[in-house]
């Protein structure tokens, strides 16, 4: 039988200033942070399972919001001047995650550049809810004229392959910019568990079950095809919670109603200092220098297990591929700075300068390896 539980607080949202520490801005963004510009009444979401591990849904509001960019994120060098936009008109940068996420950071920083190197005007505008579906879909509607850009995240790509709802195809019906940047998945555990590593989590979820669930911040973004994955490669069938964020699992986490998160590197390490939350292991191909004692996924017993969290620049299907390569540029002189690099770097976040043609390749392997991994546990859309 499915249950149905309830997230604690209301779900708010707030403008906070993007040169805040990115793991605490990402944390307090998914969960309880402040009086938001508009939200809507909230719906509960329908029940619903798949048959490799049950999904315990959690209610989600939705929420838009819209905010200046150009907010000075990191200081620039000098560099000289492009031909300004085209017709002069504002651009909108719509972020379909709350404010204060790395997605709206990095939303953010392309607003800002996009005015200082190009003569732009640009506004980011968050418009949440749906797992991502409902500011995604703004831009599917919009014109093909280089006015309205989405920064958002891996669930893009693989988005119509775990929501009923998302009618497109991401490789079809959208024209990716550019990808910018991306972050390993971290596992962690309830302090409340004796549990140290990866091998005997799976041996006491074995013998014992009903005492274990996996928390997932949103359907569809990395964590949620990793912890489907955990499943399928232990041999595990453990419930799996959906919670409308970071913050609200971590809080279930500490308190010892869920167990299990595997969430960004950059969400969940800052976490871990007051031993409510302990990392078990990192979901990439080597240790992290900023947390070097902790295992890779693979030296704890899942060679292979990597995963990460990525992050874009797309357009509405027909922007023109001037503008695309344009953006592009901006993006991979943007992720070249030192400064940014630095920063970046400092929250466990990988800048990433590919080709527009180098990211089609990369998404494409992308949602060929969801797809697979959907397909091998039998799952269903929500």
């Amino acid at each position: 039988m499915i249950t149905r539980r309830h997230s604690r607080g209301a779900f708010r949202a707030v403008l906070t200033p993007v040169t805040e520490d990115l793991a605490s801005q990402h944390r307090a963004s998914r969960g309880d942070t402040g009086a938001a510009v508009r939200t809507d009444t909230a719906k509960p979401a329908a029940k619903s399972q798949f048959q490799h591990g049950r999904i315990v849904m959690r209610r989600r509001g939705l929420m838009t919001t819209a905010v200046a960019g150009g907010l000075g994120l990191l200081a620039a060098p000098a560099v000289r001047a492009q031909d300004a936009w085209p017709k002069g008109k504002q651009i909108r940068v719509i972020c379909p995650w709350p404010p204060g996420a790395a997605n709206d950071t990095l939303a953010r920083l392309l607003a800002q550049r996009l005015q200082e190197k190009l003569g732009a005007i640009a506004v980011v505008e968050n418009r949440t809810g749906g797992a991502g579906l409902i500011g995604t879909n703004a831009v599917l509607q919009a014109a093909p004229d280089g006015y309205t850009l989405l920064a958002s995240a891996f669930n893009t790509a693989v988005m119509p392959l775990v929501l009923k709802g998302a009618k497109f195809d991401p490789e079809r019906d959208l024209e990716v910019m550019a990808r910018t940047a991306q972050a390993p998945l971290v596992m962690v555990i309830s302090g409340q568990r004796p549990e140290k590593t990866v091998q005997e989590v799976v041996a006491a979820a074995k013998a014992k079950p009903r005492d274990w669930s996996i928390a997932i911040s949103s359907l569809g973004a990395a964590s949620h095809l990793a912890t489907i994955e955990f499943n399928r490669r232990t041999g595990l069938d453990l419930d799996m919670v959906s919670y409308r964020g970071t913050q609200p699992a971590l809080t279930d986490l500490m308190s010892g109603s869920a167990q299990l998160l595997i969430d960004p590197s950059f969400a969940l390490l800052p976490a871990t200092g007051d031993g409510k939350v302990r990392a078990l292991a990192i979901a990439a191909a080597r240790r992290s220098p900023l947390a070097p004692d902790l295992p890779t996924m693979a030296e704890a017993g899942l060679p292979g297990f990597e995963f990460q969290s990525w992050y874009g620049v797309w357009a509405p299907k027909g922007t023109p591929a001037e503008l695309c390569q344009r953006v592009n540029a901006l993006m991979q002189q943007t992720m070249r700075d030192p400064a940014i690099v630095q920063r970046l770097s400092g929250q466990l976040l990988e800048p990433v300068t590919e080709s527009i043609e180098e990211t089609r390749r990369f998404i494409a392997a992308e949602i060929t390896r969801a797809t697979e991994l959907l397909r091998s546990v039998n799952y269903q859309p929500e």
